[in-house]
């Protein structure tokens, strides 16, 4: 009879082939190189585990619009899931959260098990953040929105996302959407799960939001399954998401096998 470490030996090439490929999307002025911790946490947790960081729309070339940001990463990752019988991860940051969406309503024969929305804008970006003022430094909340929706608005990414709504991502098994309320960049916060601001600037929940009353895109239904979690992080800055190892040991190593 095998015991001890003779049978982890035994086992453990079959541990290391049952966690599924992970795909890493970066956010807005972001690249792979930003993910390294990222990638350490995984490989310490997970050994074996085939993780791409897709390296395209990088730095200031994440500025362009998210649709053609949409199809580039698709066609990257295309290829990834049909290598993977048993499905894939998606880990999506920020902007990637969106650009991450956008795949998973395009791409209609996806096998994406997983999608972790990771402080990601899901149900928009209001006002003056960080990223807008630098963009545009003569714009405020009240009158932003002018230029996100002209044509000059239309070129930058950052505009591209609110409240601009597609199809739904029923082949998912699991929905993961972090984000908590010392962001700093995301605003509201709680757009990272779904809510926000209702006509009097008061935050609505997602379960409020038209969008899921009206099951637009199925996230009522994925609820109703059982298929959405929420994790409300504290202390968390929005650069360090995914460089904190207690928000990976705590609220993302579980969803990745």
């Amino acid at each position: 009879m095998f015991r001890g470490p003779l049978l982890l030996m035994l086992l453990a090439p079959w541990l290391v082939a049952a966690y599924k490929p992970i795909i890493v999307v970066h956010g807005l002025f972001d690249g792979p190189s930003n993910f390294k911790d990222l990638l350490g946490f995984i490989n310490q947790t997970h050994p074996g585990t085939n993780v791409t960081v897709i390296d395209l729309f990088d730095h200031q070339k994440s500025l362009k619009p998210l649709w053609e940001q949409v199809k580039g990463f698709g066609e990257a990752i295309y290829p990834i899931m049909q290598n993977a019988a048993d499905g894939v991860h998606l880990l999506c940051y920020s902007q990637g959260g969106l650009i991450c969406r956008g795949i998973l309503e395009t791409i209609p024969d996806h096998n994406v098990d997983t999608f972790i929305s990771l402080s990601s804008p899901q149900m928009g970006q209001y006002g003056d953040t960080d990223y807008l003022r630098y963009l545009f430094p003569h714009y405020m909340k009240s009158n932003l929105y002018r230029i996100c929706y002209t044509q000059l608005g239309q070129d930058f990414s950052i505009c591209n996302y609110w409240n601009d709504w597609r199809k739904n991502f029923l082949r998912i098994q699991k929905l993961v959407l972090i984000g908590g309320p010392d962001d700093g960049v995301i605003t509201p916060w709680q757009s990272s799960q779904f809510g926000f601001y209702d006509e009097n600037e008061s935050v609505t929940a997602m379960e409020e939001q038209k969008v899921y009353l009206q099951d637009a895109f199925g996230l009522k239904t994925l609820k109703a399954r059982g298929s959405v979690i929420t994790y409300t992080v504290n202390g968390v800055s929005h650069t360090m998401w995914h460089c904190n190892f207690t928000v990976y040991q705590n609220y993302i190593v579980k969803w990745l096998t």
